[in-house]
């Protein structure tokens, strides 16, 4: 099921789920943020937050280690952060790759 046209804006994205869900713009726009919001939230947990058919939204903390600075090519050490990561879902990976 490819899109007619191609959508990159929050709004192309409010007006194909309006038509879809046969629902108003305003109605889209308004599950789109809380989706987003649960999304957000849901990440901040201990497991994640797995969004069906898409994949797993999820706080890493990535370790300290030594990195190089591309412009002068001197070794810099890089601080251990918190990171979001998206794992993408099989069921995404074949429908978008599917041959």
């Amino acid at each position: 099921m490819a899109p007619k046209k191609e959508i990159k804006t929050k709004a192309q994205i409010v007006a194909a789920v309006a038509e879809k869900a046969e629902i108003s713009k305003k109605q889209a726009a308004t599950a789109l943020d809380a989706l987003v919001a649960i999304a957000y939230a849901g990440a901040k947990g201990k497991n994640g937050i797995m969004l069906p058919g898409l994949g797993k939204l999820i706080l890493v903390n990535r370790k300290a280690r030594m990195g190089r600075n591309p412009a002068t090519g001197a070794q810099i050490k890089i601080p251990a952060k918190k990171v979001v990561k998206f794992r993408v879902a099989k069921a995404a990976k074949d429908a978008i790759l599917a041959k």
